[in-house]
């Protein structure tokens, strides 16, 4: 296989996901076990069993999706690599090393839903590189294909990754059509994120009973969780679906202070004591630890001026809504008290309205940092400032 820049990662438990790395077809059959074929009936119990969600952002019920698909005419089974935000790293992980773990649960639901394509989109050239080497070892009986796709922010929503692979911008249309009734050509269609694909394949092997010896009762398993900013150790972790926030904390090193957890469209906590790490809350998996040596504002507009420019620019909330956020929370960090106002008036007015979730992430993101934030906030409207740098721990505008 070819030599691919290796992710950093580690297990809190028992390695499902993680296990094999690095392996050729021959060496993950042995660790996981031949794939067996299943139905779409079976495939749906065993997600209703487990209680099985989408492993990106919106933790959508998996058995809820194949339910809503038709009992005949699906089109395709699209894998969704295109994980754009900068602080997640887990599916990278997947599909340069463990290919064949994610091609096992995107060919096993295909085969069972009767899709006559698998489409996996990656905007990732190493992804695309192990993706397609591992395919040369496989014989699956259907048309499966890797391809390219941008790495804009918004270019990984759903509805923006299915334009691109039909030829088209990779931005979400206006209409909120779901995959399942009008995907790929317009065709019913499964489409989900690559750590999904790679539970499915894990619980296809397991069944429910096995799959649920570890985790939580509500919704068992293993998760992947992407952890960086103030850490010791950053990097992709398994850990058991409710993990305590702590324990992942304290074992990747990180530093004292608040947390958003989430990602870019994540919330902010306010403490992390008693904070179980589960759907939906956990969102796309994604921790980032601020620490306590750089200035929250400052970080916070950094993250904000980045979210701006990845604006698919088709409607008002993302063209001027967040370009007002922005100048807002800039104007709050130098003290200017009217920023304060504005930022609190423009919060009110994004949300709901854009023809995707970026704004309503962006305006959930710089709501809860207001809030977290509200002594830093003071400090800056003091005219004093909290005498931190803008160390850039979070990423964002360079």
């Amino acid at each position: 296989m070819t030599t691919i820049e290796r992710e950093r990662h580690r297990v809190i438990g028992e390695a499902r996901l993680l296990a094999g790395l690095d392996q050729d077809l021959q060496q993950h059959l042995l660790t996981h076990g031949p794939l067996p074929e299943l139905t779409r009936e079976d495939y749906v119990q065993l997600c209703e069993a487990v209680g099985l969600r989408g492993r990106g952002g919106a933790a959508f019920p998996v058995a809820v999706k194949l339910q809503d698909l038709p009992a005949r005419g699906v089109e395709a089974v699209v894998v969704n690599g295109s994980e754009s935000e900068p602080a997640s790293r887990k599916d990278r992980l997947l599909l340069t090393r463990a290919p064949h773990l994610v091609l096992d649960g995107a060919v096993g639901l295909a085969h069972a839903l009767r899709a006559p394509h698998v489409l996996i989109a990656v905007h990732d050239t190493a992804a695309a590189t192990s993706l397609r080497e591992a395919l040369m070892e496989r014989d699956d009986q259907l048309a499966i294909e890797v391809r390219d796709t941008p790495g804009r922010f918004v270019a990984g929503e759903a509805r923006a990754v299915l334009s691109a692979l039909e030829g088209g911008t990779a931005v979400p249309p206006g209409r909120r059509v779901l995959p399942t009734r009008r995907g790929y050509h317009r065709r019913p269609t499964f489409l989900s994120n690559v750590e999904t694909f790679a539970q499915l394949a894990v619980l296809a092997r397991l069944g429910s009973r096995g799959f649920s010896s570890t985790g939580l009762i509500s919704e068992p398993g293993t998760q992947l969780l992407t952890i960086d900013g103030a850490v010791q150790r950053p990097g992709v972790i398994e850990t058991p679906t409710g993990v305590p926030l702590n324990t992942v904390l304290q074992y990747a090193g990180a530093e004292p202070g608040p947390v958003l957890l989430g990602g870019y469209h994540g919330r902010w906590l306010p403490r992390t004591d008693g904070v179980m790490l589960q759907r939906p809350e956990v969102s796309a998996g994604i921790i980032l630890a601020l620490g306590s040596g750089t200035c929250p504002l400052g970080e916070v507009t950094r993250v904000a001026e980045w979210l701006r420019s990845q604006s698919a620019g088709q409607c008002g909330p993302c063209v001027f809504g967040l370009a007002s956020l922005v100048d807002d929370f800039a104007r709050l960090t130098i003290g200017d008290p009217q920023g304060w106002h504005d930022a609190h008036r423009h919060l009110g007015l994004v949300p709901g309205r854009g023809a995707c979730a970026h704004p309503d992430g962006v305006a959930r993101f710089l709501t809860s940092a207001l809030e977290v934030f509200d002594d830093d906030v003071q400090l800056h409207l003091s005219g004093q400032g909290c005498g931190r740098p803008v160390l850039g721990v979070l990423g964002g505008a360079r």
